[in-house]
């Protein structure tokens, strides 16, 4: 049972990235390796030249690199349902506004 070697940004640890933009930078970066590697077990299975065992490993694995495209997503829509608060808040009119 052969598995893929991890990418440099799975093994990258979160002291190396600086910063928000550094995260973020490295959040997608996981996000890609994770659903490139998702994309490639199911070609693996697809092709049907795995055996039981094989097939049952590349499956858990999958459903952990499922769970963690989740979590990153789940991530990446709480920061967009922040910025659209805070942009929504910035367009709203002063309270004294004369235009208005």
């Amino acid at each position: 049972m052969s598995r893929a070697p991890k990418s440099s940004s799975e093994t990258a640890s979160s002291s190396e990235t600086a910063g928000p933009a550094g995260a973020a930078q490295a959040g997608a970066e996981a996000f890609d390796a994770r659903l490139g590697r998702l994309e490639a077990i199911v070609q693996e299975m697809e092709d049907g030249g795995l055996g039981l065992e094989a097939t049952l490993e590349r499956y858990k694995e999958g459903v952990a690199l499922l769970a963690g495209c989740r979590q990153v997503l789940d991530g990446y829509r709480k920061q967009v349902e922040e910025l659209t608060r805070g942009a929504e808040a910035a367009l709203r009119p002063y309270e004294d506004d004369p235009d208005v």
